[in-house]
């Protein structure tokens, strides 16, 4: 497969961007090799700098549903931005997609639009401790709620990736009312809990994990989670910044019948664009500025290009689009275990519907100790192998897959034929 288009715009932009990239895990140090530089999508389709062209499976992270350059989603952005791209002021976009966040999601009585779910989570942080009065965060070993400070201790994602435990350049004093727990670990969150709730502002969570590969929480889990922040006066915030409107038209959430206190939002809700929200019960966010004493801001939140997008994206999702991508995850799912014991790879597969991933070993996965435990080596082989086979994946064993309604059935056959390729090769070697 020729690359030299791409090698050369890597080398050119190792010269004036950090690693050649804007955001870590592009820069391929998961797999190795030089990243590939994308100048197009169509539908399930990408295209690459040198004309090589890919099943999309990675879809910009989870933030492309409907698939690339959809006409809808084109058509509002452009008609958006001819009216001007940005004001810093009120715009009907930006009420318009509040309103239909908070008629799909119960418990977003609120929404506060933001530019990023970094941004999102930050102020579903800071507005927790405003809330209640308390100091200590309660996250979860491999979770990745953004790069603020407060959450990047022990986070998934590309510190996962670059083998990194936290960050340098993040002192102890802002982490040290961050308090890292077992994902999935009833035993070890109740028992912390009982002896600190009374000084725990908010416990935040993703319901499904997102950024150590797909790890569904456990409904025990989360029941606990919920159980006891009533216990104990503490904020229950979700991170749905991934599974926000993918899984379901309720997020995880709405799957699990399990609610929390606030929910952070991104990806989705901007059809492709960056954008972010906070959302939750009336009573917590109206202590967020102007109304109340916990000060956020942002000139380009609520951005009505981001806008237009994310309500054209919405309006397609009712539940017969998410049945189609349950139906088709099935499908995915059953042809990676088929190639896998064609193959005698022993491999897991986890998925919850249109995310998923597999992992090199035959043990369930239920935290980020099992991931670490996995034969990760075999994942750069892998990877490449998918690539030359035509299909562009997560450049990391830690990444989730995704898929989009545009995927079709002649997209599954070639993905299923890759993938059996892909274990031949690692059979072989």
């Amino acid at each position: 497969m020729n690359t030299k288009n791409s090698k050369m715009l890597f080398n050119r932009a190792l010269r004036v961007m950090v690693g050649g990239v804007n955001s870590p895990v592009r820069a391929f140090k998961g797999v190795g090799g030089t990243p590939l530089f994308i100048e197009r999508g169509k539908g399930s389709r990408i295209w690459d700098a040198d004309g090589n062209k890919f099943t999309d499976f990675t879809c910009s992270w989870g933030a492309i549903l409907l698939g690339h350059s959809h006409p809808e989603v084109i058509r509002a952005s452009r008609n958006a931005i001819n009216n001007g791209s940005s004001f810093g002021a009120p715009t009907l976009a930006e009420l318009q997609l509040a309103e239909v966040i908070s008629e799909r999601v119960k418990t977003a009585e609120m929404v506060r639009l933001v530019n990023s779910g970094t941004e999102a989570a930050m102020t579903a942080i800071r507005l927790s401790r405003g809330y209640t009065n308390k100091k200590i965060i309660v996250k979860f070993e491999g979770n990745y709620h953004g790069h603020s400070d407060i959450v990047l201790s022990k986070a998934g994602s590309g510190l996962a990736t670059l083998g990194m435990p936290s960050s340098a350049g993040v002192t102890e004093g802002c982490v040290s009312d961050t308090v890292t727990l077992k994902y999935n670990d009833v035993e070890a969150f109740e028992s912390f809990i009982d002896e600190n709730g009374s000084r725990v502002a908010a416990v935040i969570v993703e319901p499904i994990a997102g950024n150590m590969g797909v790890i569904p929480a456990d409904t025990a889990f989360l029941s606990s989670l919920r159980k006891k922040c009533d216990q104990s006066s503490c904020v229950l915030i979700f991170d749905e910044v991934i599974t926000g409107f993918r899984v379901s038209r309720e997020g995880a959430q709405g799957l699990y019948g399990i609610y929390p206190d606030l929910s952070v939002f991104g990806k989705v809700i901007g059809g492709g664009f960056p954008i972010g929200a906070v959302a939750g019960r009336s009573d917590i966010m109206k202590h967020l500025a102007p109304e109340g004493p916990v000060y956020q801001a942002g000139t380009l939140a609520g951005n009505p290009v981001a806008a237009a997008a994310g309500l054209t994206v919405l309006s397609h999702l009712d539940n017969g689009f998410y049945k189609k991508l349950e139906e088709y995850g099935k499908n995915i799912e059953n042809l990676i275990k088929s190639a896998a014991r064609n193959n005698k790879i022993e491999i897991t597969v986890n998925r919850v519907g249109s995310m998923f991933s597999p992992f090199f070993t035959a043990s369930a996965i239920k935290n980020f100790n099992d991931v670490l435990n996995t034969k990760k080596e075999l994942y750069p082989r892998f990877f490449w192998s998918l690539i030359k086979n035509g299909i562009y994946a997560p450049p990391s064993p830690y990444e989730s897959y995704f898929f989009t309604s545009s995927h079709s059935e002649l997209d599954a056959e070639r993905f299923g034929h890759a993938i059996n390729n892909a274990f031949e090769d690692l059979k072989n070697e």
